[in-house]
């Protein structure tokens, strides 16, 4: 059996000028997803109320689906189907009634040479999609 090593990235945590609720819903609709995505996406198609496909140019197609909802605090996103399994969670935390922090978890578990190989774009992203929040909503 191939070895796995977990992998935990977090993107930086950013303030929001809007309620934890307003946030919560804007990142509950998956294709709202598409206005956070970095400027190298080749494809964005919402396949269902609850799951999405995107590819970055030079990487595989990944579906992503959301697996669980805590309103207004954390989303859940999963890998629906593919070759690797993993989570996007996306946190929420209140800071004031018109101020929110949102940081982005992703984790994983991956063969020591894929890790390797894709620590840095799945940082870059994440940080891409928590920093284009506050300019997308």
């Amino acid at each position: 059996m191939q070895q796995t090593i977990k992998m935990n990235l977090e993107s930086p945590k950013i303030n929001v000028s809007k309620s934890p609720e307003d946030v919560f819903d804007f990142l509950a609709d998956v294709k709202n997803f598409k206005s956070l995505m970095p400027e190298n996406i080749s494809k964005f198609e919402v396949l269902s109320e609850d799951t999405f496909v995107f590819a970055l140019k030079g990487m595989p197609e990944i579906i992503l689906k959301k697996k669980e909802v805590i309103p207004p605090n954390k989303i859940v996103l999963g890998a629906a189907g593919g070759k690797i399994d993993f989570s996007l969670v996306g946190n929420i935390t209140k800071i004031d009634e018109a101020t929110s922090e949102v940081q982005l978890q992703f984790s994983g578990d991956f063969n020591p040479m894929m890790a390797m190989m894709i620590k840095g774009p799945i940082s870059k992203f994440i940080e891409t999609l928590a920093t284009s929040i506050p300019k997308a909503i």
